[in-house]
């Protein structure tokens, strides 16, 4: 009699359900990444019709095969249960939690019901021969619910007994399961206990809106299931003085390289976690938040906020994403790092949230005098870290007191973004492709010591020029002055545009002034050309003619200083005014 009661209140309920949400998908599977998902959904397309997929939120893409009609879904979730063409675990989805479609590529997901797929029928009787019997596969009975393991009224006191911090983790757990969209308050009102009532049909339960002990914990581990292998422990480093929560399946210690304490990989997974420690003020502080956003593990996109007495840097890309918290209290600057692979979304918030969560110092601070050099050192690292370096170098020179520079057209190519002197980031406001120059405007006002003066007086043939510019990249901090002579007013082909040098430039030098004797700018120096397969001599270099780049600056309406006074300082003179004239720029 039991038995019967319950199976017409559930059909009373499954068919309340239906009219409120008749078009459902069957959900096969959850991948935490795009790539993954993208693989198992082309698999599950060559055998099953009607395949779709969509991302869910919270880092994980759902592979879905429908829509159908509530009754037809379950029909199909049965026999393809059945058939072991899709796992045992997969239930009926309402789409609710559905986002961007990923599948199928370039081609709109149906949203209305579609007509159930026929099963694989058996040959035609006209086709079959006489003597071959034809198997007809029995319907699969209905999966039978689960007993659960406590009464109502028994779930609900083992409830009561749950901390407002458990009541809490059962409402994540939910929302990670796409259940669930309210507020995490540990309070189960209406919208918790409909959420949990979904799972509960979900995953095969009899649908009370209240989870029994047994239901929390297949829904905890099903939660903590993304964390298997990271084996997270409360670590307590004493020399940095930090005690923190780490995956240690994945890291172990590597080294002390102040102000760092290095964890590496442990095994294929790239993860790494820096723990950092110093002694310190806010100067220092704010030094180190600088310091940071130069290092290769530390992506140029993503949010910063520096505050104060502590600073947050995310940094993201197509390979790895970084997350740094630092602060400083009572003279001590302690913080620590998480660098992650890419696209491991989930897994990552879910070690960033226990590493926040854990985070405490102690009382000691790394001794600077704990690492020892090794042969290992370059001036590209900071303590064993990669410095980001950026793609091209080349040098250029101001042209008024604002701080915009002039650059050759080669080093703005392709670049997301472009520095003067790698601490002012700088946008492109003029360029004469013609020419083959660019003008920069930094986007913070920049007050020079020095500005170039262009010459529009006529160069004498075979005086002495000199080219300023950075040949070694950013490997020396001030610029180099390379000597020559002026060969000829115009190109090799007779143009009248450029002049032809006789200098020894190298590529990093490209972009740089080209001063006459008296410190005058007689031009800017241009790339070697040899795309059309001419191998010039060594020291054959052109620059564009000062008149030119005047008339292009004034035509976009720019101003420039000129001279037309020919004069004549010695070297050590010229080396100083084009150390304050010329400056490095960098394409990332």
């Amino acid at each position: 009699m039991i038995k019967v009661i319950l199976s017409a209140i559930l059909s009373l309920w499954f068919a309340s359900a239906a009219v409120a949400q008749s078009t459902v998908w069957v959900q096969v599977e959850a991948q935490p990444t795009l790539p993954g998902a993208q693989d198992r959904v082309r698999a599950y397309a060559a055998q099953l019709d009607n395949v779709a997929g969509y991302y869910l939120g919270s880092g994980w893409y759902g592979i879905v095969l429908g829509p159908y009609e509530s009754s037809d879904a379950e029909r199909l979730l049965r026999r393809l249960r059945a058939e072991g063409k899709i796992p045992n675990d997969s239930f009926i989805a309402f789409g609710r939690n559905f986002q961007q479609q990923f599948w199928p590529v370039g081609v709109a997901a149906e949203t209305t019901a579609q007509p159930l797929p026929t099963p694989g029928a058996s040959p035609a009787p006209s086709e079959t021969p006489d003597d071959t019997a034809v198997v007809v596969a029995p319907v699969p009975e209905p999966d039978p619910i689960t007993i659960p393991d406590e009464t109502p009224r028994q779930a609900r006191a083992s409830e009561a007994l749950l901390t407002r911090t458990e009541r809490e983790e059962l409402q994540v757990a939910l929302q990670w399961a796409g259940f669930y969209q309210g507020a995490i308050d540990g309070a189960y009102g209406r919208g918790t206990r409909g959420s949990m009532r979904d799972w509960q049909v979900a995953n095969n339960h009899e649908p009370t809106g209240v989870l029994t002990t047994q239901q929390r914990a297949e829904l905890l581990a099903a939660y903590n299931a993304v964390l298997d292998g990271m084996d997270l422990q409360l670590v307590r480093d004493d020399a940095a003085g930090i005690e923190i929560v780490i995956p240690t399946g994945v890291v172990r210690f590597a080294e002390y390289d102040p102000p760092f304490a290095r964890y590496e990989p442990k095994g294929d997974l790239q993860a790494q976690v820096l723990l950092i420690s110093q002694e310190g003020d806010q100067d220092r502080l704010f030094g180190l938040y600088e310091i940071l956003q130069t290092l290769e593990v530390v992506p140029m996109q993503g949010e910063r906020e520096r505050r104060d007495n502590s600073f947050m840097i995310n940094g993201a890309d197509d390979k790895i994403f970084s997350m740094t918290r630092v602060r400083l209290r009572d003279g001590k600057i302690k913080g620590y790092m998480l660098i992650w692979p890419a696209g491991d979304d989930e897994r990552r918030r879910r070690i960033s949230a226990e590493m926040a969560a854990s985070f405490q110092p102690t009382d000691n601070v790394l001794d600077p005098a704990i690492a020892r050099p090794d042969e290992d050192q370059a001036i590209d690292l900071i303590a064993g870290l990669e410095v980001r370096k950026p793609q091209l170098t080349r040098s250029g020179f101001y042209i008024d007191n604002a701080g915009t520079v002039l650059t050759t057209t080669e080093a703005i190519d392709s670049c997301e973004r472009i520095t003067i002197d790698t601490d002012h980031d700088a946008e492109v406001a003029h360029r004469d492709d013609v020419l083959g120059f660019a003008v920069l405007r930094p986007l913070r006002a920049i007050a020079p010591i020095g500005v170039a003066a262009f010459q529009t007086a006529v160069p004498r043939l075979q005086s002495e020029v000199a080219v300023a510019g950075y040949p070694y990249g950013g490997v020396l901090v001030t610029p180099s002055l390379t000597f020559g002579t002026l060969a000829d007013l115009r190109g090799l082909n007779g143009e009248e545009e450029i002049k032809r040098l006789v200098l020894n430039a190298q590529p990093g030098d490209a972009g740089g002034p080209v001063f006459d004797n008296g410190g005058a700018v007689l031009g800017m120096l241009l790339p070697r050309n040899e795309a059309d397969g001419r191998v010039l001599p060594s020291d054959v270099s052109f620059s564009i003619d000062a008149d030119q780049i005047l008339a292009s600056l004034e035509g976009a309406g720019i101003a420039a200083d000129t001279t037309d006074r020919v004069a004549f300082m010695p070297p050590e003179t010229l080396t100083l005014r084009a150390a304050d004239q010329t400056v490095l720029v960098s394409c990332w």
